[in-house]
């Protein structure tokens, strides 16, 4: 499947953008100095974050196909780095359907790569900001049939909303548009689990022109209202297994849970 027409972008390369910041302490190289300048100054703890992060996510999208979720919504897919979310669904379901959305043009330019789905099933890619949640589920419905259950994924994306930008309200018109049995998979940084931390983190990316708003456990848990947690609840993410780990978990600043939306 391929793109649906998208509107000529240029990447601005004069400031940092999260998706390429991400990118780098990922230990990727679709990124920029003015990127790699705000994650080298960053503590060594945010690429470990960038790796729990995408743990969880591979963990949640899997069991969720393993439940026999087959459609998924990521917002703030970010530039891809394999296997990306439509390579594990589709590892379980291989008639899965994903629409990825990102808002870097960078991300678009490499859409091919989220693209390549199995024939079973189909990919797609909108450039989309997910301030504007109608756009994003407009553009999805030409993938995603809205009558049956959706995997809404955002993956580390709150916490650069702000309360100012109505973070929650913006969860809740995504989940409010998805039906009964559809589920959240929803990972966000803690303010309250190493602030020795917080305030470095959030100095470096404000230089860099990114505004960060960390939030705390119940702050986090309030995305999730009107919805059912599943097993283990709202954890950090190395601490969120389907089942029991094989290791003991290591420390992480990144609540994440799944909740299935009523």
């Amino acid at each position: 499947m391929t793109t649906s027409p998208q509107p000529s972008v240029s990447v601005d390369t004069s400031r940092a953008h999260p998706a390429r910041v991400y990118d780098w302490l990922l230990g990727g190289k679709d990124n920029y100095p003015v990127d790699e300048a705000v994650g080298e100054k960053l503590p060594p703890q945010a690429r470990d974050a960038a790796r729990q992060n995408r743990q969880f996510m591979h963990r949640a999208a899997a069991w969720l196909a393993t439940q026999g979720i087959d459609q998924f919504l990521d917002i703030g897919t970010g530039i891809p780095t394999e296997p990306n979310l439509h390579q594990i669904v589709q590892n379980v379901v291989p008639s899965a359907k994903v629409v990825y959305t990102d808002n870097d043009p960078i991300v678009l330019r490499h859409a091919e790569a989220l693209l390549i789905s199995r024939p079973e099933g189909a990919t797609d890619y909108i450039q989309a900001d997910v301030r504007d949640p109608r756009a994003i589920v407009e553009h999805a419905r030409h993938v995603l049939d809205f009558d049956r259950p959706v995997a809404l994924s955002l993956i580390a994306l709150m916490h650069f909303i702000t309360d100012e930008q109505d973070a929650h309200g913006i969860v809740r018109a995504l989940a409010g548009t998805l039906p009964p049995g559809s589920h959240l998979i929803l990972s966000h940084a803690a303010s309250d689990l190493y602030p020795e931390l917080v305030e470095r983190v959030v100095a470096e990316y404000a230089k860099g022109g990114i505004r960060l708003a960390f939030r705390t456990r119940p702050e986090v848990a309030r995305f999730f209202d009107g919805m059912s947690l599943v097993e283990p609840g709202l954890v950090t993410a190395t601490e969120w297994f389907a089942s029991a780990p094989d290791t003991e978990p290591e420390g992480s600043g990144i609540y994440a849970g799944v909740a299935r939306i009523r």
